[in-house]
């Protein structure tokens, strides 16, 4: 199956994604749209199959960290003031078509993605924050943990926020 990876559009039908995640799938089809298009506070990329159907997403947007919140050997003597990242705000893939890289594929987009922020504006790398069911994944692909933030409340696990130095984004095939 050839997966093409682009800018979420207008006109494009985000009814029947299915992620087997209720949260993500609501704002997929609730608010995606509007944080691009009218807010402009993100900007969500999908995958699409050969048959023309959304298989995936991932939402991105321009954030910030400090050096403190690093880990102590990822500082390398960075100012003190926010520094810029990428942030993968939502990443899921339609339950169909789970187990098929198709997240794997996306990621390789962000990765480009923050590359080129790097060259053009400044960026330190990727930060995202995981879900507990997602720590493993970014795990293997060489995020580490940031500190949590203390003083978070709530009837769910807090998600776990994890950061990728630009450093060590893989680079793609043939390079």
């Amino acid at each position: 199956m050839a997966i093409t990876i682009r800018r979420l559009e207008l006109n494009d039908d985000r009814t029947n994604f299915r992620s087997g995640n209720v949260d993500l799938d609501r704002f997929f089809a609730r608010y995606a749209g509007q944080n691009q298009f009218r807010h402009h506070i993100g900007t969500t990329y999908v995958a699409i199959d050969d048959r023309g159907e959304i298989v995936g997403f991932a939402t991105v947007a321009a954030s910030e960290l400090t050096a403190a919140a690093l880990p102590q050997s990822q500082r390398k003597r960075l100012p003190a003031y926010p520094l810029p990242v990428l942030r993968l705000a939502r990443l899921a893939v339609d339950e169909r078509h789970q187990g098929r890289g198709i997240a794997h594929t996306l990621l390789r987009a962000v990765f480009i993605l923050t590359q080129t922020m790097a060259t053009t504006m400044g960026c330190l790398g990727i930060v995202v924050d995981a879900k507990p069911e997602a720590v493993g994944f970014y795990k293997k692909l060489g995020f580490v943990a940031l500190e949590a933030l203390a003083g978070q409340l709530g009837d769910r696990p807090e998600p776990l926020p994890m950061f990728l130095e630009l450093g060590a984004i893989p680079k793609p095939s043939g390079e």
